[in-house]
């Protein structure tokens, strides 16, 4: 009896163990199945909503030029002798010589054209007498415009005015100085239009076998900027022959979309760009009233508006003289910018129907898709979007999801 007990014992253990031996295997084939089955966790990069500086800027590419062009042309028919000056020479106003020229055999003038270079004699010698008064008030302007930028420098190391009002006030005193200079370049132009009236009362009474010769001399300080005639030529009265400009006189004109023109505004900050150099800083100073239309590369018309921006005297400064005229540049307006902004990066948002989502990881690492609210979106690649709800800050979340991230599935960062 004893033995058939024992038996029947050793046979009950021997099921058990059988039994937990399918059970161990089939949970294994379970777990196996599970592994093989479930999806595998995704590549993604990775990023985080933060908090940090924004800025909303309009880049468009522009040019550099000369504010103050003078283009030189022959005040009377003749011949123009070899021009030596080469384009880049300096010049001097009244001094040095841009164009010399033998007129041709005096043409008597008629009654009415003879009042017309008398008037436009007169109309010269008016202009002179006018800017000089311009020149004047302009003296008096800067004048005082550097005294209270010496006072409000003086308050300022004291901490009384800020830091803005003294920038404003250093850029009225800037534009004071340019305005003024601007005003001694129109006398000197008036006073080339007058020895231009001048010589064609002279013309009427020129011996031509005398072998006389005009000079025309430089109205202004500067450089040559271009040679329209180099090789000696007969001219008719009127050709343009040389054009002058001061090179450190220098504004950057833009051409926007007249959309994103509405957004830029006299006195908005812009930075100039990929012109080969640092970035510089510059203002606007007007936005033209009057569109006009382009062709794109594409073939496609749009309406353009001029943006004239100056640069600051410390942008000049940081250029050295190698921006100069006709020299391409990028232009970023400013229109928005703020020092702090609960931010989340562009790449992390799609479109979700009307509104924005993006994807998001929760605290066992799958992804949640989330809904959210933006506001003002910062330009360039790698930019940022103003988060105004639906995500806090230090979220991460899935940048440039492709096809096969959604929720619910694991990520594996790269």
């Amino acid at each position: 009896m004893e033995e058939i007990g024992g038996t029947e014992m050793v046979d009950e253990r021997a099921r058990w163990r059988r039994r937990i031996l399918f059970a161990a295997l089939g949970l294994g084939v379970l777990v196996l199945a599970y592994l093989a089955l479930r999806p595998a966790a995704v590549e993604a990069e990775l990023g985080e909503v933060t908090r940090g500086p924004m800025a909303e800027i309009l880049r468009e590419e522009g040019e550099a030029r000369v504010r103050e062009r003078f283009a030189i042309s022959a005040p009377v028919a003749g011949r123009v002798l070899r021009n030596d000056l080469e384009v880049g020479d300096p010049v001097r106003a009244g001094d040095t010589v841009l164009a010399t020229f033998v007129p041709s055999a005096p043409v008597p003038l008629d009654r009415r054209s003879r009042e017309e270079a008398a008037a436009a004699l007169e109309a010269a010698e008016a202009a002179i007498g006018r800017n000089r008064a311009e020149i004047g008030r302009l003296r008096a302007e800067l004048e005082f415009a550097e005294t209270e930028l010496r006072r409000l420098q003086a308050l300022a190391e004291q901490g009384i005015v800020s830091a803005e009002d003294l920038q404003r006030r250093e850029l009225a005193q800037s534009s004071a100085q340019e305005a003024l200079r601007a005003a001694e370049f129109a006398e000197r132009s008036a006073r080339s239009e007058r020895r231009r009236a001048q010589a064609r009362l002279m013309a009427a009474s020129f011996d031509a076998d005398l072998g006389e010769t005009i000079e025309i001399l430089s109205p202004i300080d500067g450089v040559v900027l271009s040679l329209l005639r180099e090789s000696e030529a007969v001219v008719p009265v009127g050709e343009p022959l040389v054009e002058v400009g001061d090179p450190a006189d220098l504004e950057i004109v833009v051409d926007y979309l007249s959309r994103d023109a509405v957004a830029i505004g006299p006195g908005q900050r812009v930075l100039i760009e990929e012109w080969g150099g640092p970035v510089l800083d510059g203002v606007v100073r007007i936005v033209e009233p009057t569109g006009f239309t382009k062709i794109s590369a594409l073939g496609v018309e749009e309406q353009r508006v001029n943006v004239r921006i100056d640069l600051l005297p410390q942008a000049l400064e940081a250029a050295g003289g190698r921006l100069g005229d006709g020299y391409r540049v990028v232009a970023g307006a400013v229109v928005w910018e703020s020092s702090e902004e609960l931010r989340i990066p562009v790449g992390a948002l799609f479109r979700r129907g009307d509104g924005w989502a993006t994807y998001g990881l929760d605290d066992s690492g799958r992804i949640v898709e989330l809904a959210l609210e933006i506001g003002r979106q910062s330009s360039g690649t790698g930019g940022f979007a103003q988060v105004l709800s639906g995500v806090e800050q230090g979220r991460v979340v899935v940048l440039h999801p492709g096809m096969e991230v959604r929720a619910g599935r694991r990520v594996r960062s790269e």
